[in-house]
């Protein structure tokens, strides 16, 4: 079968910010020098979209000029369309000078990725709950959320050392370029992909299918696995669901199933 000829990334190129080989051991000898910040899980679900090129075009957690446009147009400062902001936020007493590199680590302390510090500048989170998510009401979970965050927001430019650890469903946490090759082996042009962060129904299985029957294409179930809804059903039951429907009950040879490991921001049609 011919190889798919699939779409071009958005924003013309898949990032990559994984280092690997002696570069990688380099940075990991250096970061133990380094002053480091601990980020939050929806810091770790952006930074490795971020790192994957799940986010592509962006190749670091938004600066200023992104961030503003982004709140008001839904485009980067380049034009390029973004619905919502992925920004850094961090405690300005645990910064380093601007040009100087930090080490980003998780709750665990596991060294993540190493930023050179280019911007650090002030957000509000009432403007950004107004402007993002059309509501400045704490019961919505994200505006909740922002009112803890920190006061700065970072920038600059990242090496990814580790991406997250997961010990769940490793074979199914792919990354894009993982995805893109599957589906190009598929031998479709055309893809039908559905996310979702809720268990599938009979009328969700009947859509999919004629979706990608209409387009003679393949199809890729692609179930949210990062940080949802307060009350939605756990994703460990979730996945369970997912793979029995598409191992029983859809085409093996052009459906695959694949995590995403995206902190949702509850934004309605923007996400």
């Amino acid at each position: 079968m011919a190889k798919a000829n699939l779409i071009t990334p958005y924003g013309g190129k898949l990032v990559d910010l994984v280092v690997k080989g002696a570069e990688r051991d380099e940075l990991i000898t250096r970061a133990g020098q380094l002053p480091s910040i601990k980020i939050t899980m929806r810091n770790l679900c952006d930074l490795e979209l971020i790192a994957t090129g799940g986010f592509s075009p962006l190749t670091t957690f938004m600066g200023k000029a992104d961030y503003e446009r982004v709140l008001r147009e839904m485009r980067l400062a380049d034009g390029t369309l973004f619905p919502l902001p992925i920004t850094l936020t961090a405690d300005p007493k645990e910064l380093p000078t601007v040009g100087e590199e930090l080490a980003l680590r998780s709750a665990n302390f596991d060294l993540i990725a190493v930023m050179r510090l280019d911007e650090v500048y002030h957000w509000d989170a009432e403007t950004e709950a107004a402007l993002a998510y059309g509501s400045t009401d704490t019961k919505h979970p994200m505006v909740s959320e922002m009112g803890r965050w920190n006061k700065v927001c970072i920038s600059g430019p990242m090496k990814v050392v580790n991406l997250p650890k997961y010990y769940d469903f490793v074979d199914l946490r792919l990354t894009p370029a993982q995805v893109r090759e599957r589906l190009e082996k598929m031998g479709n042009d055309n893809v039908v992909a559905f996310q979702t962060r809720n268990p599938l129904h009979r009328i969700h299985e009947e859509l999919t299918k004629r979706a990608a029957a209409q387009v003679n294409g393949s199809l890729i179930v692609h179930p949210v696995v990062g940080m949802t809804k307060p009350g939605d059903v756990d994703h460990y039951t979730r996945v369970r669901t997912y793979k029995a429907l598409v191992d029983n009950h859809y085409d093996k040879n052009s459906t695959m199933l694949s995590l995403l490991p995206l902190a949702m921001r509850m934004a309605g049609p923007k996400e």
